[in-house]
């Protein structure tokens, strides 16, 4: 036990903070649409200026800066379009740190694996605590440049953050990598081109409480009318008053559109968001508020009726139910997904996986599920795992992250508790101690399997592994002696154990025979025998 980590509690996660809802601007007219990329392409370029200014700022940022810079973008736009791009700079700016910091802890873990491997003999064989050697002294060489790479990059990097130094490409690296790269891409310039002006696009606002339909820049109505606030230079194209232009079309949402209708009638605070997808060529409008967090159950109230163990695997969910009292119950269930191809698929493939497990939860009248708190982010290093690059690629395509926090938003609506539970050696222990005996006739258990019963048990507190089998001087029998013994307290523990698969001997088969049940017809001293038929007379009186 001194060699294991130590295992953190478990804890109930908590709901949502936000709602955010998405629906199709349909059958826009050829002048809405020129509208709007006229106006998504003049605040773009707005938010590319402040994000410039922002980042040449630096550490030296305060109020007063922010004040300037807001009152810069006014005069082109409108005060609330300024207050919306100097957030939506200050929230990407603020990414970028944590993202650097992230780069910088990557690149630290990096040079520690190679410094300590060189620093053993060229074939050293490694342990679970420790990694070896290299196996040769190509490749030992080929690290030792690299460490120099890492170290460099380590170094100009923590330079950067302490000037305060951010990069940041509006519109996304990887597409501005691919205007290099178009014919791998499967892109022509003008389809690129269209992506990437699509993309730099400004159209964001922040909602106001107080005011009509709860937002002034962006304004959708409980009918469905869209508006827009146009900023000054853009005021000619108005085709309302006060400098507005409605939009042709009407949207309604279908997914939580009776809160969002109750926010709109009670003026209350909506950030509207108008993008366009340019791999279908379709326009889309998102709300998005805030709410009050839902209040976190205590862990006992939530396990109450039980608990559904859930692993997470690269195409699967593995999750079996368990009783108050730890066991498993029922048959084990999978929920199916693909995590290959574009986001959106991805994401969907998730939401539907969850979505089935959620009906099933319901179903069996659970009000929680264990998911592991699993954080990959250190664990798909090149140093950590070398040459196993489909093994990288695996943990790195797995939504860890935004499983639990998808999954916690969907299970709020429905009254079921997340409880996130320390990952470690859910997986070792769950096979060591549960896949074989849940293994039965008719059903294989897998490790995935038997892993979701060690995460449910760790959410209801109870020990994952099994009692061992104790020496055999303190065994009842010669052999075949459970394992896991019933308390005293526990009624029926006297009674017959089930059959034991397997003959005992050579000559008597094992099953529950005629006597099987009768304790009087076993071999012990001061009971009869099952086999001795004849009876000893009684002595004369005479003797």
């Amino acid at each position: 036990m001194g060699g294991l980590r130590s295992i953190a509690a478990s804890f109930v996660a908590s709901g949502p903070s936000g709602v955010a809802v998405r629906t199709r601007l349909r059958q826009l007219a050829p002048g809405d649409e020129k509208v709007l990329r006229v106006v998504g392409g003049h605040l773009g370029s707005l938010a590319s200026r402040d994000l410039k200014a922002r980042c040449r700022e630096g550490l030296e940022y305060s109020g007063e800066t922010w004040a300037v810079r807001k009152r810069e973008l006014t005069p082109l736009s409108s005060s609330r379009w300024a207050g919306s791009i100097t957030k939506a700079t200050h929230d990407q700016w603020a990414l970028a740190r944590r993202c650097q910091s992230a780069h910088i802890h990557n690149l630290e873990a990096g040079i520690s694996t190679l410094t300590h491997r060189l620093s053993q003999p060229i074939g050293q064989k490694g342990t679970r605590k420790a990694p070896g050697g290299y196996r040769s002294r190509r490749e030992w060489h080929a690290k030792s440049r690299r460490l120099r790479v890492l170290q460099e990059r380590l170094a100009a990097a923590r330079a950067d953050r302490e000037a305060g130094v951010v990069h940041v490409v509006r519109g996304g690296k990887r597409l501005a990598r691919a205007r290099h790269h178009l014919e791998t891409a499967q892109l022509a310039e003008s389809e690129w081109r269209g992506r990437w002006e699509a993309e730099r696009w400004f159209c964001q606002a922040d909602g106001e409480s107080g005011k009509r339909y709860g937002n002034e820049t962006i304004r959708v109505t409980p009918d469905g009318e869209v508006s827009i606030k146009l900023p000054a230079p853009l005021a000619h194209l108005a085709n309302a008053p006060h400098g507005r232009y409605i939009l042709g079309c009407r949207v309604a949402f279908a997914h939580r559109g009776g809160e969002w209708a109750d926010r709109v009638s009670a003026n209350r605070a909506i950030a509207y968001r108008i993008h366009l997808d340019t791999s279908r060529d379709r326009w889309y409008v998102t709300a998005s508020w805030q709410i009050p967090p839902t209040p976190t159950l205590p862990i006992e109230a939530a396990l109450a009726h039980g608990v559904i163990g859930v692993d997470m695997n690269a195409d699967h969910l593995a999750a079996w139910r368990l009783d108050v009292h730890g066991n498993p119950t029922g048959s084990p269930r999978r929920f199916f997904y693909d995590l290959t191809g574009t986001v959106e698929h991805r994401d969907a493939q998730v939401r539907h996986a969850l979505t089935r497990l959620l009906h099933w939860a319901r179903t069996c009248g659970v009000k929680a599920i264990a998911v592991e708190d699993l954080d990959f982010t250190a664990e798909k290093t090149r140093e950590k795992h070398g040459r196993r690059k489909h093994f990288r690629r695996l943990i790195s395509g797995m939504p860890t992250g935004k499983l639990r926090a998808r999954l916690s938003s969907m299970a709020d609506q429905t009254g079921i508790a997340i409880i996130a539970v320390d990952p470690a050696y859910t997986s070792r222990w769950g096979a060591q101690h549960w896949q074989k005996p849940l293994t039965t006739t008719s059903r294989k258990t897998t490790r995935h399997e038997a892993a979701a019963v060690a995460i449910g048990r760790r959410a209801q507190q109870h020990p994952i592994r099994r009692r061992t089998t104790p020496p055999p001087p303190h065994r009842s029998d010669a052999v075949g002696h459970r394992t896991v013994q019933a308390r005293a307290d526990v009624p029926g523990r006297e009674e017959p154990r089930p059959r034991i698969p397997g003959p005992r001997t050579r000559s008597v088969r094992p099953g529950r025979g005629a006597n099987a049940g009768n304790q009087n017809a076993q071999h012990r001293p001061g009971r009869s025998a099952e086999h001795e038929t004849w009876q000893q007379d009684s002595l004369p009186l005479s003797l």
